[in-house]
């Protein structure tokens, strides 16, 4: 017979799903893209998509398994094809982060397919580019070994030159060539001193669409260490100018809702504790999901899937995701930070990225959100009555485990400051 604690929680859990039918039926339903390749990749460290069975076939995944259990390094490969409207909008980027924040894992290093380039890959490392992976994986493309390489070939290639640890004077050999030639100027008159215009569309046009090749290249290599240049606004220290794809993110938030949903139906009450606030948390991100209208409502949910995870793992003082930019994904510590012009310090949890930037005396990115009157600022320069993310720091803030994020939706903090 079940005991009443089992009762109580069963018939908890029929309510929460009766209040959210729909997230309820979807989480029942087919598993996500991202929830799929980070249980594939839980038993294996290569994902290959279905469209890549020719390219990679499983004689070259075993060797590519091998390759990688033998580097020691925590390195998964997912390759999959990436179009504009899929589960990850076309974005490398995207899959990145939704196969990262899936996986329990602190260290990773990511290879993925790239948004643009069929046979290209993209390297992405947490909690940071130790190994040089972003320029590592980058170099391939441009190695006269890899011209006609095919995509196991450059994977192949990619974790070895990331085993090496040297990816960053690897990347700059094998573009130096490109980027001294891009940079030189044809002459402009024959050395019989006639004019040779007429040479500009055979030299020109070629000379800068390899210049921007390299630009692209570059760019992209250098995505894994900073993402963009921060900014600063009048009456705050700290914002930067990155603009979330707020489409690509509202379908991520819904894929972790979701997840969160079918981990807590599918756990044993008898282990886990922290069923109940799972619950909760999962019905305070239905909730805000359903009514969100920023990025910063979207972040919101992301950081209630994360303490959803957290009371269902029963993890001990976790840690929330960061506080500069919930964006970013968890933090990993926790630092004393003063606004400038104030005096007050506050305890706040910050992701690698941000805590290197406050090392060295540099801005962090920060999440923006917009004032009553439509300028952007730091999204804790809201007032926080009117932001129930200003006001918790999207958990850094929050001192009572009782009384996290969850609790703040339920009893209401976060309809009121919408209004």
């Amino acid at each position: 017979m079940l005991s009443d604690r089992k009762r109580l929680i069963i018939a908890l859990l029929a309510v929460l799903l009766a209040v959210v039918p729909a997230a309820s039926a979807r989480a029942a339903g087919a598993t996500s893209p991202g929830e799929r390749i980070a249980r594939a990749l839980r038993t294996s460290p290569v994902y290959v998509d279905d469209a890549y069975a020719d390219a990679v076939p499983p004689a070259r995944r075993k060797q590519l398994v091998a390759q990688i259990k033998k580097t020691g390094l925590p390195i998964k490969v997912v390759l999959v094809p990436l179009t504009k409207g899929d589960g990850f909008d076309g974005d490398s980027d995207v899959l990145a982060r939704v196969v990262h924040d899936r996986l329990p894992q602190h260290n990773l290093i990511l290879i993925t397919t790239d948004s643009d380039f069929t046979d290209s890959l993209n390297g992405y490392e947490w909690p940071s580019d130790t190994h040089q992976t972003g320029h590592a994986v980058a170099a391939v493309e441009f190695l006269d070994e890899m011209r006609d390489a095919g995509l196991a070939d450059r994977t192949a290639k990619a974790v070895e030159l990331v085993a090496q640890g040297d990816g960053t004077k690897v990347y700059e050999r094998a573009t130096k060539d490109l980027r001294d030639h891009s940079s030189t100027a044809p002459s402009a008159t024959s050395a019989s001193g006639g004019s040779s215009w007429w040479l500009w569309p055979l030299v020109g046009v070629p000379g800068l669409a390899l210049f921007a090749l390299v630009g692209r290249s570059l760019v992209r290599a250098r995505r894994s260490r900073s993402r963009t240049a921060p900014f600063s606004f009048p009456q705050v220290v700290f914002a930067a100018a990155r603009a979330a794809d707020e489409a690509g993110l509202r379908r991520r938030a819904e894929d972790e809702v979701l997840a969160l949903g079918e981990a807590t139906q599918a756990a044993d009450p008898d282990e886990a504790p922290g069923l109940r606030h799972a619950l909760d948390a999962y019905a305070a991100a239905g909730t805000v999901l359903d009514a969100a209208r920023s990025t910063p409502d979207l972040a919101g949910v992301l950081a209630l899937v994360a303490e959803g995870q957290d009371a269902l793992s029963g993890t001990a003082s976790p840690l929330p995701l960061c506080f500069f930019n919930p964006l970013h994904g968890r933090a990993v510590h926790r630092t004393t930070w003063r606004p400038l012009g104030r005096r007050e310090r506050l305890n706040v949890a910050v992701c690698q990225q941000c805590a290197d930037a406050l090392r060295t005396r540099r801005a962090p990115e920060v999440l923006t959100d917009t004032t009553e009157d439509d300028r952007k600022v730091p999204y804790f320069e809201v007032p926080g009555e009117r932001s129930v993310w200003a006001a918790t720091g999207y958990g850094s803030l929050v001192r009572d485990a009782e009384d996290g994020l969850a609790g703040r939706v339920a009893r209401g903090d976060f309809t009121r400051s919408r209004r």
